[in-house]
């Protein structure tokens, strides 16, 4: 069953009444960021009930030791943990003497959250009676700023309904925080000083072992009805936290407000002196403009990014908000102003998985960033990589293997591989395919060649000598096979010849082959450096060669498909929709020795590669992959539906590619895998992008040119999207009987519609 408790709105997250067992997960649907810090929904106010605190700073984590006993060879040291960072957002409540707990009051009345995805702010309003009968009405209202994104802002209300109040604001920031995901249960943050001055505090403190040096600092304003009033705050510190109690007499009716600023100053940006000072800077930038201005701000910030990156769909409010909630959250997660950063697959709204980049970013993010934002963006994705080029040529020698051959890892912060499950860390070796797939893509969508003789080809040097290495040559089959791999369905490990990555490597190196070609013909000086670099020769091409010439693809004449991999027939063979729902989702109640030898795929796998080589295989060959993989197909992975939905509009299964639509951009609005109290899936959120423009749009890059073949379903009256490519862009309308298309700029567009040529001028509708 999912839940189903978030209010169908265009614009909005909305959840009304409040009932403790949702807390955790509507922690994390109602989360905010700004690319260079993020929350959790926590309340601002004590909550001794269930709750998942968490707030995380862009880039800062902690590498916290393994946990294995008797596999070592090769194995990460640590897993890189995202840090929970000091709390800055709290604001304890005292009215007259009682704290106001939403898990303690008598009675909770009117209880309303929302989440503004147009504006990018968080409110809350509800009336509660505390333990000692006082009625009070509380309203919030918070954000981190795109702007200045250092800092966020909130404003507190407290009115008292049934009579006069003391009533205290106390604001604080506290360094003393733990991971709710921890290895050891060690201390991740040491604290070096905590100070006050007039009405701001900060906290010093640098992480364990990894030395980012941290400024957590606040400042904050009282009002009442309005009107500012000034308060000498009584100040408490000690080692790790800092408070400011203001304390007044509130009549009946009258509205205490409280204006509180906070955010972080951090040593990847600045001096580790300078922390204290810069945060006093950018406090003062902050309460000059006021809670209200910086209000204003933000609204016209997402207005610019909803100008470029919404999605419209008329008649399915519920299909309009699960889109604009995937868009949202990836551009709280990631807007690409430092290259350093990546996406991490739970952004800043949990703690699994570790680390900050997994290949779901050159999968699935880097298509949604070409084309909603500047091609720049993508690039600096690309780069990211190429920085961490000598890291995975680290990560690959630690494996044996030698000469340059380069394995990325599945897990990283600075390149270094952390993931600590064997099965994925050696085996999951397809990742390095996606790697070498999003230079192609970037290539082929913004037509800029110059990333690759400038930076990609080393690259597709180093991923190319992998899979040369990693192949082995049968004499039984006079193939070359690649044995012990888990492929993208996770439910099969150490299996041998995964179609997906057998095919990935044949064409990794096929694609390396062709750009030394192109780059010693066009670009002889780039080419000249490159290879004085990594010592190319013949030979070692002619090597390259035999692997991607000879490579094994296991096929069934039976079935007439390619198999998953060597063993996928000797399973017994029993549809999902045989499955008893009580048994769902597997991963939550079987055993692992269970589902590994089920035929249940946790993901597209052999379909992942029918979906980024589509060119390479008829329609007929996809609807016969698809017909027999999909039935064992449980959708247990984020990345599943977004797949399986653009296939389905592919071949014009309109209804299936409704439904999985639904589920891929709905995954944590209705829970669908039952732990969106972990966080949300933020990668897969690039997915549903997809699947509207390249599933129901059908948008595609062939020749140079954009081809479309518009679809529209059932459920929907008329949908629409932006697409930057190659600096121009296109707006695409799509109803029942006709597609829009409207150009910004000023040059004309060729495009392909339904296989027809079309031209379309700057500002003049064609209609189709």
């Amino acid at each position: 069953m999912n839940q189903d408790y978030i209010k169908p709105d265009n614009w909005s997250i909305i959840e009304e009444g409040f009932d403790v067992n949702r807390v955790k997960s509507s922690e994390s649907l109602f989360s905010i960021g700004n690319g260079a810090m993020g929350q959790r929904a926590n309340f601002e106010e004590e909550y001794s009930g269930s709750t998942f605190q968490g707030s995380y700073i862009a880039g800062v984590y902690y590498p916290d030791k393994t946990r294995v006993g008797w596999w070592k060879n090769g194995y990460p040291e640590y897993f890189a943990k995202v840090l929970n960072a000091p709390n800055w957002i709290g604001i304890n409540i005292q009215v007259n003497g009682e704290s106001l707990d939403l898990f303690t009051c008598k009675k909770i009345e009117n209880f309303r959250r929302e989440l503004n995805m147009k504006k990018g702010w968080l409110s809350r309003s509800f009336k509660a009676i505390l333990k000692n009968d006082i009625k009070v009405e509380v309203k919030t209202k918070r954000f981190l700023s795109l702007d200045l994104d250092e800092i966020g802002a909130i404003k507190y209300e407290v009115t008292p309904i049934n009579s006069d109040a003391e009533i205290v604001f106390q604001p604080y920031i506290d360094s003393g925080i733990t991971n709710e995901d921890t290895n050891w249960d060690d201390k991740f943050w040491d604290t070096l000083n905590v100070s006050h001055k007039n009405n701001q505090a900060f906290i010093e403190a640098k992480t364990m072992k990894t030395d980012f040096y941290t400024c957590t600092f606040m400042e904050s304003q009282v009002f009442i009805n309005g009107k500012s009033v000034l308060i000498e705050p009584n100040i408490q510190a000690d080692s790790n936290v800092s408070i400011f109690s203001y304390s007044h007499h509130v009549k009946q009716g009258e509205t205490y407000a409280i204006h509180k600023f906070g955010g972080y100053t951090v040593d990847r940006n600045h001096d580790k002196s300078q922390l204290v000072s810069v945060a006093k800077r950018v406090l003062e930038t902050a309460t000059e403009k006021g809670f209200s201005q910086l209000l204003e701000d933000q609204k016209q910030a997402w207005e610019t990014i909803w100008s470029m990156s919404d999605i419209t769909i008329e008649g399915d409010v519920k299909a309009q908000q699960g889109i604009r909630f995937n868009i949202f959250q990836l551009n709280q997660t990631y807007l690409g102003k430092d290259s350093r950063l990546n996406i991490g697959p739970k952004g800043f709204t949990g703690e699994k998985y570790g680390g900050s980049t997994y290949w779901d970013t050159e999968a699935y993010c880097i298509p949604f960033y070409m084309a909603t934002k500047d091609q720049k963006v993508a690039r600096s994705l690309l780069e990211y990589r190429y920085n961490h080029l000598d890291k995975a040529i680290e990560n690959a020698e630690k494996l044996g293997f030698s000469n340059g051959a380069a394995l990325y890892p599945m897990v990283t912060m600075n390149g270094e591989e952390c993931h600590n499950e064997w099965e994925i860390t050696f085996e999951e070796i397809h990742r390095n395919g996606a790697i070498a797939f999003a230079v192609y893509n970037y290539y082929k969508y913004t037509g800029d060649y110059s990333y690759i003789p400038e930076k990609g080809l080393e690259v597709l040097i180093g991923i190319a000598r992998f899979w040369q290495q990693r192949a082995t040559f049968s004499a039984d089959k006079n193939k070359y096979v690649i044995l012990g791999v888990t492929g993208p369905n996770e439910y099969e490990n150490n299996v041998n010849n995964n179609f997906y990555t057998n095919y990935i490597a044949k064409w990794c190196i096929n694609y390396a082959l062709e750009n030394i070609q192109k780059i010693k013909v066009e670009y002889p000086a780039d080419y000249k450096r490159i290879m004085d670099k990594v010592n190319l020769s013949t030979p070692e091409l002619n090597d390259w060669k035999k692997v991607a010439d000879n490579m094994y693809f296991p096929f069934s004449e039976k079935h007439n498909v390619y198999l998953q991999q060597d063993g996928f027939l000797d399973k017994e063979l029993i549809k999902v929709t045989d499955l008893d729902n009580s048994q769902r989702p597997i991963n939550q109640k079987w055993s692992w020795d269970r589902i590994l030898r089920s035929p249940y795929i946790k993901q597209a796998d052999t379909l992942q590669g029918f979906y980024f080589f589509e060119d390479e295989f008829t329609n007929e060959e996809l609807e016969r992959h698809f017909d027999f993989y999909e039935p064992f197909t449980v959708h247990e992975s984020s990345l599943s539906p977004c797949v399986h939905s653009i296939q389905a509009a592919k071949l014009g299964r309109m209804e299936q590619a409704y439904t999985f639509y639904l589920r891929t951009s709905r995954l944590d609005l209705d829970d669908y895998n039952h732990e969106v109290h972990e966080g949300l899936h933020i990668t897969s959120m690039a997915g549903t992008w997809m699947s509207i423009v390249e599933g129901f749009g059908g948008m595609r890059v062939k020749n140079n040119t954009l081809y479309f073949e518009p679809k529209i379903p059932e459920q929907w009256k008329e949908y629409s999207f932006k697409v930057n490519f190659r600096n121009q862009i296109l707006k695409v309308n799509v109803s029942k009987n006709q597609t829009h298309f409207q150009l910004e700029g000023t040059d004309s567009l060729q495009i392909s519609v339904n296989s027809k040529m079309l031209t379309i001028t700057p500002d003049n509708l064609v209609t189709i």
